[in-house]
């Protein structure tokens, strides 16, 4: 007997299905527009290594976003016109499947949400002229107000947030670039601290945070493929979404604080925001708004996701009720100030997700580029390569050496290759139970 959320599950028909350029690609780069991938990528990173290296990193992060974490969940949704959930059923069994990636995908969307949620309050008080930090009255205040409304639009009219998204998206494209150039005249006297000098470490870094953000999303490649017509659309719609856009959306604004900083000495922050600001006057104020109306798509896409991971797995309590407590959980984190965190959190997600793709990875590979079927129980080569990626993607975190923590970066795409050489090893070893149907 197959649980629920595999047998009642239909293939995406072809007839539903479009080209790379109107779903795939300005829906992930959308994402990498989001303020919160940007805002903070230029801390210990451009003080520490010349802008070309910073701009190579990048570089280098795009195309194994593309390669690594999307291609093959991306490639099986196409196959086979089924979501995350489902393809994931051979990766991690029937049972297994329920943990991961179901439940956590979800719980990953909360701290996302979290994210999200902080920004926008931050933005709109700036906006406003307010100081107010996390914890205050007016900090709380917009936090509450725009976490639950954002939760409720996810879950009532996430239609309507899709057919406005592009739009958005469009006006997020152009104020990166507007603020650019408005600091594009002090990007060559950008000079690196001789004393702080460490390029691999700030490439590693950049590679560790950009990776990190999108770990999740690559997995979700597969609910995007599912929507491609052909192998064809998987590699132009990611190559485009995500490689590309993670040029634009992560080179720009780490040029324009850059810029900003050699503009103007007295500036200290290494933040995007700290850019927005020596534009000043109205047209300063005016992109505090925009940004934080630019996240919304992205607000209410994290609700959406987060309710489905929910409902899909936990049908016995009502999607909207336990979406609301997912995201009450998000905003306390934001109001908090936990959520301010992003390198953090991006460490944890990748080491979460990175050997989730690589096990997927290793699993597509081995049965011969298709995908397997859902497996009886809990996949224990799936497991098993899951529990030591994540071990290897948390070391940075653990009270180890200085000198461990730094070769452990970028842990998050060590973590991908321990989920899928453990994977292949452990499958050889007769690991994989046998296949549910």
């Amino acid at each position: 007997m197959l649980p629920d959320y595999i047998a009642k599950a239909v293939p995406n028909p072809a007839t539903n299905r479009g080209p790379w350029y109107t779903n795939t690609a300005p829906t992930y780069a959308g994402i990498f527009l989001w303020v919160a991938f940007y805002q903070g990528l230029a801390a210990n990173t451009i003080d520490r290594a010349s802008l070309a290296v910073c701009m190579l990193a990048l570089a280098v992060a795009g195309l194994l976003s593309y390669a690594l974490y999307y291609y093959a969940p991306a490639m099986l949704g196409m196959k086979t016109g089924l979501p995350l959930y489902v393809v994931g059923s051979s990766t991690f069994g029937t049972t297994g499947g329920y943990l991961m990636p179901g439940l956590l995908m979800g719980l990953l969307q909360i701290g996302w949400f979290a994210v999200g949620t902080y920004f926008a309050a931050q933005f709109i008080l700036t906006g406003l002229g307010s100081t107010a930090k996390p914890g205050s009255a007016a900090f709380t205040i917009i936090a509450v107000v725009w976490g639950y409304s954002m939760a409720y639009v996810g879950a009532k009219g996430i239609h309507l947030v899709a057919k406005v998204a592009i739009y958005l998206n469009g006006i997020a494209f152009l104020m990166v670039l507007v603020v650019f150039l408005k600091n594009a005249g002090g990007i060559s006297a950008h000079t690196v601290d001789p004393v702080k000098a460490a390029p691999f470490a700030a490439a590693a870094m950049l590679i560790q945070a950009v990776i990190g953000f999108f770990a999740t999303a690559g997995a979700a490649g597969a609910d995007f493929g599912m929507n491609s017509r052909n192998e064809r659309d998987v590699r132009l719609g990611g190559l485009t979404g995500i490689a590309l856009a993670i040029l634009y959306a992560g080179g720009l604004p780490l040029l324009a604080v850059a810029g900003a900083r050699a503009l103007n000495p007295s500036l200290t922050s290494f933040s995007f925001d700290g850019a927005i600001s020596s534009l000043g006057g109205m047209l300063a104020t005016a992109m505090f708004f925009l940004f934080a109306i630019t996240a919304i798509p992205s607000a209410c896409f994290c609700a959406f996701i987060a309710g489905n991971s929910f409902s899909t797995m936990i049908p016995g309590v009502k999607r909207i009720s336990s979406m609301m407590i997912g995201m009450t959980v998000a905003i306390i984190l934001a109001v908090t100030g936990v959520a301010a965190n992003l390198i953090g959190f991006f460490t944890i997600v990748g080491a979460s997700f990175g050997p989730i793709c690589g096990a997927m990875a290793a699993d597509y590979l081995l049965s011969g580029k298709k995908w397997a079927g859902p497996r009886q129980g809990i996949n224990l080569a799936g497991y098993g390569a899951w529990a030591l990626g994540f071990l290897v993607g948390i070391l940075p975190f653990l009270p180890v050496s200085d000198s461990i923590k730094s070769a452990a970066q970028p842990a998050v795409v060590y973590s991908f290759v321990t989920g899928f050489v453990v994977y292949a090893l452990l499958a050889k070893l007769g690991l994989e139970p046998a296949p549910a149907a």
